[in-house]
């Protein structure tokens, strides 16, 4: 049974005789989840194709699709947790559940690493995009790397000042990256596709084992913000039902985005060519292929005889090739803006899910007197995002460090995610769980899934590619995992040297508007 005491979800705190419990408006729904998540995940299409050309060269839509089945994994694992614990903090709220408060801030530093590389990555891929309009964002490290951390502060000082994402405005920009998203691989299937050029394009460029297993690695990279919906579990309505509904869609969907596109990318272009020119922005690669490669007068005397319809469709042909290449430098621009956004907004959600569970010093969830907004950690991880996008102005493999990075921080949460819900139905077996993960293995009286277990696998072997693959990654990550563990003894020694002042103010998670 549960102490009284226990912080519950929606809690606010400051000083102990003042504390209250205010729980989070729940107002979002099932579409809501699915296109802020969508918003988060999807986003990654946009740079992640072109970081995994980088690692593994013509394999690179089988470590997409190898990745993606570990992907698969997580988010039935999520699903489960979520519906039992309907409160922000994902892994991290998983892995105190199951375990115990240490476990569960390692859980929750490592993805707060993940959501400080995805704020880093994002915004870095925007110069990339605009390059349509002027080349120097595109082609020079100065200027791409100062736009970027601009892009960065400008977020800062937005949320800081407390301005929110709109569920409507998210909803519309999902559909619209959907559907250009299907133009893009019904254009590339119709006119390029080719099965036997696809097959050399990937056989003929085939990694090294050592580059393939890299480069399933970095191939978690595609699937940031998977954490998204489980940090909006408390402002969900029916969180049991609708979290879980929208990490299977949100899969669903992913998973078939990821494929057309990597497919499109591989029958428009070389790996070469890909890796050369558009590993920075690879959608931008697809769309001005397609533009490059299409011809309106032999498409539209193949479609009909009739020279009435054939100048339609020359002129609709015509009007394709003119705006793709605009339509996804300024949609993946907005996309990515809102996806680095989003990071912003995650981090103070898990701040406010760490500071309310006591594991982060309580400055961590200090709340600004006049906007109530947790600035200092948003000035904070704003300046360690921008420090990692520094070496932008000299190293040529940033997004491949980035990536790995990410794999690094992320990979290590899913890892502890899958063995919390293995945890969970071992120690507290009879918890209710409104979703409930089948294929199970009955080991000594207890019932194990088995995608928790092969993604508990997954997840850990990926982490140790990373660590063991890429020296960037396993300097700054080891270097990130002291720095938790200095922050926790400090905060396990303050809670233990009495009772925490916190200057009166109340930490309040931040809500959609």
């Amino acid at each position: 049974m549960k102490n009284s005491w226990q912080i519950k979800p929606g809690d606010k705190f400051g000083r102990p005789q003042r504390f209250k419990i205010r729980p989070l408006r729940r107002v979002l729904r099932t579409t809501h989840l699915f296109s802020i998540a969508y918003g988060d995940v999807g986003s990654s299409i946009y740079y992640a194709l072109g970081v995994v050309a980088l690692a593994a060269a013509g394999a690179t839509p089988v470590a997409l699709g190898l990745a993606g089945i570990i992907f698969v994994f997580t988010a039935l694992s999520y699903a489960e947790g979520t519906a039992m614990f309907p409160e922000s903090g994902g892994s991290a709220s998983f892995a105190r559940h199951g375990f115990n408060d240490f476990t569960g801030f390692i859980a929750g530093w490592g993805l707060m690493f993940g959501y400080i590389v995805t704020i880093a990555i994002s915004s870095f891929a925007i110069p990339s995009y605009l390059g349509l309009f002027w080349m120097p964002l595109k082609t020079s490290p100065v200027v791409m790397t100062t736009c970027a951390m601009s892009i960065v502060a400008l977020l800062m000082t937005i949320n800081i000042i407390g301005v929110r994402e709109s569920s409507i405005l998210n909803i519309t920009l999902a559909l619209l990256d959907l559907a250009t998203q299907a133009l893009l691989i019904t254009l590339a299937v119709l006119f390029f596709f080719n099965p036997q050029i696809v097959l050399e394009r990937i056989t003929n460029y085939w990694p090294s084992p050592q580059d393939l297993l890299f480069g399933i690695a970095i191939a978690a990279i595609a699937f940031t913000g998977l954490e998204t919906i489980s940090q909006m579990a408390e402002e969900t309505k029916r969180p049991e039902v609708r979290a879980p509904r929208a990490l299977v869609i949100m899969t669903v969907v992913i998973l078939v985005v990821f494929a057309g596109i990597s497919v499109s990318a591989f029958s428009t272009m070389p790996h070469t060519e890909l890796v050369q020119n558009w590993s920075t922005d690879p959608i931008a690669g697809i769309a001005s292929k397609l533009s490059q490669g299409m011809n309106p007068a032999e498409i539209a005397a193949q479609w009909s005889n009739i020279e009435i319809y054939q100048a339609f469709f020359r002129g609709l042909i015509a009007g394709v090739q003119a705006l793709l290449p605009v339509l996804v430098a300024i949609l993946a621009a907005t996309i990515l803006f809102i996806a680095t956004n989003a990071g912003l907004l995650g981090i103070s959600r898990l701040s406010f899910s760490l500071s309310r569970a006591k594991l982060v010093p309580p400055i961590m969830g200090k709340v600004h007197p006049k906007f109530k907004t947790p600035y200092f950690s948003i000035i904070i991880f704003t300046i360690i995002a921008i420090a990692l996008q520094s070496p932008g102005f000299f190293v040529p493999n940033m997004f491949s460090n980035l990536g790995g990075l990410y794999a690094f921080g992320s990979m290590m949460s899913f890892a502890l995610a899958h063995a919390s819900i293995l945890a969970l139905r071992i120690r507290q077996p009879d918890i209710p769980r409104p979703f409930r993960l089948g294929l199970n293995i009955k080991v000594k009286g207890y019932y194990l899934p088995l995608t928790a277990i092969l993604g508990l696998l997954g997840t850990s072997m990926t982490w140790v590619v990373v660590v063991i693959m890429q020296p960037y990654s396993r300097w700054v990550g080891f270097e990130w995992i002291g720095l938790g563990l200095v922050v926790y003894w400090y905060t396990h020694r303050r809670r233990k040297s009495g009772p925490d002042e916190s200057n009166g103010q109340f930490l309040e998670a931040p809500g959609l508007g």
